[in-house]
This record gives C-alpha cells, structure tokens and sequence, in this order.
C-alpha cells in the first residue's frame, strides 16, 4: 500500500510540472505573437510612435521612419526639427487619440488620429492623417511635415511671435504722467563703421557717456556681434525737433542736445529710438514712484511661472514695486506656420497679451512739484494730506535722485555722486522718523483736555525762562525763549513754551501720556501702501525718567515721529477728535474712513485748532511770518536740537511746520507737516515756514 501511494505522488508532481511548462510556453508565444502583432497593427505603430513624442524620444520616433522618409530627411535634421518646434512653443501635454485606420492594401494603411497639445500660446488641436507602409513585415511611418501639423510642407516653418504687453502707467489724481512708456533715445555702435582711428571714437564715447571704456570693450564682444551689428551702449533722453528750436529750453535740456550732438560726430555712432519706462517729473516724483529695472536671473528664479521673460522689466522700489501686480502686463504669443516667403500660412494659437492696469494716485503732481522745487538744495521732507478725506496729495523727500538714470543705466560718476553724497539723496525721508520739537505740543495739549487732567484756562504761573521740578533734576532746566503773561494753554502755544508742556507732561504721568500716545497708532504700523518707521516715544518702549517724561512733553526725549503719521494725528483737529485713514489710490467721491476714532473730545480737538489759528494769524505767535492775508490757517511750529547734552552749542537744528487750512471745503483742505534739517544759523524753524508758505501761495493762487 506504501508503494502504491508513492508512485502516486510521483505521477502528481509529473503532471504539476508538465502543466507548468505548458502554461509559461504559451505565455512566451502570446508574448512573442503580440510583439509581432506591434509590427503588423498600424494603429499601435502609431501609437507607439506618438508614445515616443510624449517622452521627447524624437531618435526613436526617427528609428520608425520608413525607408524613404530617412533618405528624406537625416536623423540629425530630424531630432533638431522636433526640438526646435517643440520648445520653441512650449509644447507638453500631448493627447493622442486613434480615431479610424484604412488598409489601402496588404502593404499601406492610412491612421487617423486627434491630436491635442499644450503650449505657451494656448492649446492647439486638430484632426490629421498618417501613411504607414509595411517593411520587412512591420509598418513604419512615410513621415512628411504635415504629420506634425495638417497643413505644413517641407519649406514650412513654425514661428512663435511675442506679444509684448504694456506696462501700466501711474497717474496723479488728475491724470497726468508720473510714469510711463515712452520713447528714448538708444545710443550704438555700429563695428563696421568705426573706421582706422577705432581706439580715439571709443575712448570719447566713454567720455560723452561718462562710462568705462571696459563696459564699451564687453557689449561688443558678445558672440551676436557683427559688422554690421547695432550695439546699445546706454540710453539717453529723447531729444525732440522742438527742444532744439524752442526759446524756452532749460539748461540740462541744452546740454544733452550738445552732447548728443558730439556723440553722432563719432564715426560708427547711431542714436536710434527705443522704448522705456520714463519718469517725466524727475527728481520730484522719483522718491514716490520708484523704478523699474530689467529681471535678474534672481528675479525669474523667484518669480519662476509668473510670465517674467528674460527682457522684463520689474518694479524695484516706490509705487513701481507696490504695484507691481496691477502696473506689470501679460505678454502674449501667437504660434503660426509660415511659408517659404516668410507668410502667414495659418495660424495655430494666439492667446492675447494682456496690457498692465494704470494706477491713479491720490497726489497731485503740481503740488508735489512745487513742494520739490522749494526745498530740493535742503535736507528735508514734506507730507501733504487733504485733512477731511485722508487723501495724500504729496510725498515729497530732498535731495532726491532722478528715477530715469536707474531704467537707463546709471553712469559710474553719477552712481559715485549718488553714493557718496553726504545729503543722501537716495535716502527717502518722508519714510523716516524724526524728532518733532514743538509741533508736538498741540497733541499733549489734546491728550491732557481729553484726560480731564488740563484747564486750557488754568494759569501755570510765570516762572522765568528755565525750570526744574526739583532739585534732584541736578544741573537739569527745561528753559523757554519767552516770559508771558497769563501762562494758559492758548499763550504757551502761542509763544511756543516748553516749560508749559514739560509740566502738563509731568501731570499726565507716564502712564496716561504713553497709553494716549498708543491709542494714536505710536509704535504702530501706519495702514498706508508705502511702509512708514513706526513713530515711537522710546527705545525701550517705556518712559523711564521724570526727565524724559518732560522733555517728551515739549516734543524732544527720545520722541521720533513719521511726518505722514504726524499729518493723521493733525486731522483729528478737523474732525471732531477722529483721526482719518490716509489714503493713496485715488478713488471718484471718495469717503473718508477713520482710522483711529475719538482720540481726543471733540472740544479739545477744536480748542487746540482754534489755538494754533493764532499761532499763525497773531502776529506774536512763531508761525506768524507763514500768514497769507485772505487765506484762514492753523499751524505750529517746531524745532528739534540735536546736541550732545545742554551746554553743546554746536549741534544742529530740525525746523519744522505744520500747518492746515481752517476755512476751505473738502475739496480744497490742505494739511503740510515739512521737516527741514540744518536750520540752525538759517532761521530755526521759520526757515521751513517760509518755504512752506510759498508752496500755499502758489497752490491757492495768492501770488
């Protein structure tokens, strides 16, 4: 029974390994039936070939050719054909779809298919037909151009065509230009034409241009350059048949027509037009728009996806930069086939550019010039607010830099002169903080009224022009310039006193004061477009000593305020103790919107508006030399020291003037808070005052 049940066994696993070997020797001849089946099925070769395409596999598409098509065409030119169209169009995303095949006999067939693609100008679909002829028991392709598009031919060719956007341009609140394209003028070489005395034209070149003649030596040995190439070295102002015929021509206008006079003298020199983004108020507009320059290979890794091309152009700073999204355009791309004539044979996909928005601001760029040309030989800074609608109608930083020269090229000697100016004119005060001196009193005034902690009638008493809270201030006064009689709100701000709010400080306490200051946005971020330095009232965040509570009283300690976040707070007089929000995109019927709501009482808020009116229409009060008969303003001066201690009589001075109009409607309120530095031996802070009032005079029309 043993045996028996053995030799059973035997012929079981027999039977199990025969039946292995049957069923991977069928598998083998299915495999090998279906690979010829590949060969033979024109339908799959295709397939297969298309495969190929998607994997960018353009030797193996060519090993699918048949016979005739690779006499036609080498591999070579074949692979250098597919890769030229296919990333000169972006092509991806290829979609192949067998639709129908006709045998036309037992050698040829005919595949229809549907192909659809991705490509930098949109899709591009479309219905075609491929001729496959059997070789050697398989079918090959008979490849011709119009396998790749329906209708291309051999002396066909693919062109993408760049469809440039245009960049937005900035407005004033009028419509007139602070920035946008325009034409400048492009200045070349032509290398063919220099002619025997090559090394004197070029080395005059650089002196016209004030630029190296290394920079000059390296544009043209690019490896583009020919004879007969056209190589920009800088670009210049465009200079107009009218400029050099009119009457009126300014003198920076006359020297570049000279210049660029000279320039063409040169021989292998061409001025040509080129377009570029220009800033048409210069110097006054420049700190407030910003510039645009060309991408950086930086600037395309960032901004990778965004549509940015190696001839963009970005915003670097100011408005340019912080309306990037909305200024910037879409280029757009048409893909067409042309013939041997260079013509539109068909086009295969357009998507349309899509030109930048314009960007409208609330300032105006006659107010803003006149601001310039006022103060631009000072170190200074002005904002200009229109009070009732939180409008900024001017932003304006001196000296200041000419935005054009960085869109243009920069000169080494105009770059060194920007640098190395001890006026910093490429620094943008109006961003800054300050110390503000006096024009800081009216604002504890207010907070005091507000606190129920200052009588404007209590008389503080006369105690000459220097004090001290006690003796234990050591060698420490808070003096003033004038004794008077009473010693009320209204006569301190009239007469300008520190010891007056030096004590209302001290009344308030640190606490009072510092919480007050919080609540009108101190150490706060101010909500405007343009980054502000936070105003503060300490480095430590806290007010430390007696002695700094009182000098933080009169505007001085360690007091640094921002002169547009100082503009809001002076709202507050002229809106019943509210605050406005300051705006800077310019909107029809615009609603004001409150910032900072009831940080004073409404009767403090008009107290110390209708105190500081004296302060300029009295003709005791500081600001009294800023008055314009017929025309109603409230204001106060201010001047900061910035001196090593008390006895230091060589430090400098800060003037500064704010000042608003008390009788205008909304459409026509003006509010300035200007900061001049280096007063000292030049009129303190009615220096300011003065220039300030001929910017008014000339904005009202009181000339």
């Amino acid at each position: 029974m043993k045996k028996k049940r053995s030799r059973k066994k035997r012929r079981v696993f027999g039977f199990a390994i025969l039946l292995s070997v049957c069923v991977l020797l069928f598998a083998v001849l299915a495999l090998t039936a279906q690979q010829r089946r590949l060969g033979t099925q024109p339908q799959e070769v295709l397939a297969s070939y298309m495969e190929k395409l998607r994997e960018a596999d353009y030797a193996g598409m060519y090993s699918m050719l048949s016979e005739r098509s690779r006499k036609q065409i080498s591999c070579e030119e074949f692979v250098q054909k597919y890769e030229n169209i296919c990333r000169g169009i972006e092509a991806e995303g290829f979609q192949v779809k067998i639709t129908d095949y006709n045998r036309g006999d037992a050698d040829t067939a005919e595949v229809s298919f549907h192909m659809e693609m991705s490509t930098l100008a949109g899709s591009i679909n479309f219905n075609n037909q491929a001729v496959l002829t059997r070789e050697n028991g398989k079918y090959l392709l008979e490849w011709e151009p119009s396998v790749i598009f329906p209708h291309m031919t051999g002396s066909d060719t693919v062109r993408v065509t760049r469809l440039k956007a245009r960049r937005g341009s900035i407005l004033d609140r009028n419509g007139r230009v602070l920035a946008e394209q325009g034409t400048a003028s492009s200045v070349g070489i032509i290398p063919g034409k220099l002619g025997e005395g090559k090394e004197g034209s070029l080395n005059r070149l650089a002196e016209l241009l004030e630029i190296s003649r290394e920079s000059i030596d390296t544009a043209l040995s690019a490896s583009w350059v020919r004879e007969d190439s056209f190589v920009p070295i800088k670009t210049l102002d465009k200079i107009e048949d009218t400029m050099r015929t009119s009457g009126e021509t300014d003198e920076r206008t006359l020297a570049e027509i000279a210049r660029q006079d000279a320039l063409l003298e040169i021989p292998g020199v061409m001025i040509s037009d080129t377009q570029i983004r220009v800033y048409p108020y210069r110097e006054a507009a420049s700190m407030l728009t910003g510039y645009v320059q060309s991408v950086t290979a930086e600037d395309l890794e960032e901004h990778a996806d965004e549509g940015y091309e190696t001839d963009s152009v970005i915003g670097r700073s100011g408005t340019e930069l912080l309306y990037e999204e909305t200024l910037r355009g879409r280029d757009g791309y048409e893909i067409d086939i042309l013939n041997e004539n260079g013509d539109v044979k068909e086009i295969l996909a357009v998507k349309e550019q899509q030109d930048g928005q314009d960007v409208r601001l609330t300032v105006d760029a006659v107010l803003q010039e006149l601001l310039y040309e006022q103060f631009r030989e000072d170190k200074s800074c002005t904002a200009a607010v229109n009070p009732l609608t939180g409008e900024v109608m001017a932003l304006v930083s001196t000296p200041s830099y000419d935005a054009n020269d960085f869109v243009r090229g920069m000169s080494e000697k105009k770059w060194s002169e920007l640098n190395e100016n001890p006026d910093h004119p490429l620094y943008n005060r109006f961003r800054g903080t300050f110390c503000p001196g006096s024009i800081f009193k009216p604002i504890v005034a207010a907070i005091g009224m507000t606190a129920g902690m200052l009588d404007p009638a209590e008389d503080f008493g006369n105690v000459g022009l220097k004090w001290q809270a006690d003796a234990g201030w050591g060698d420490y006064y808070v003096t003033t310039l004038k004794a008077y009689e009473p010693v009320n709100l209204a006569n301190a701000l009239l007469y300008s006193d520190n010891i007056y709010f030096a004590k209302t400080a001290l009344r308030l306490g640190a606490d009072t004061l510092t919480q007050n200051l919080n609540k009108l946005g101190f150490n706060e971020q101010l909500p405007f477009p343009i980054v502000m330095t936070a105003s503060s009232y300490s480095g430590t965040g806290t007010i430390d000593s007696e002695i700094q509570l009182a000098d933080t009283g009169y505007g001085h300690g360690e007091l640094l305020v921002n002169p547009l976040h100082m503009a809001c707070i002076y709202t507050a007089f002229l809106n019943q103790g509210s605050m406005v929000m300051p705006k800077l995109l310019y909107e029809d019927g615009v609603t004001p919107e409150i910032w900072k709501q009831e940080v004073f009482t409404a009767k403090a808020a008009k107290t110390v508006a209708e105190d500081i009116s004296e302060v300029v229409q009295n003709p005791e009060g500081t600001a009294y030399s800023g008055h314009i008969d017929g025309l109603g303003l409230a204001g106060k001066t201010g001047t900061a020291e910035l001196k090593a201690s008390q006895d230091d009589t060589d430090g400098t001075e800060m003037g500064w003037f704010a000042v608003f109009t008390t009788e205008k409607g909304s459409g026509d309120s003006l509010l300035l808070v200007s900061m001049t530095e280096d007063v000292k031996e030049r009129g303190g802070s009615s220096y300011t005052v003065g220039k300030d009032r001929e910017v008014l005079k000339a904005w009202f029309g009181f000339l």
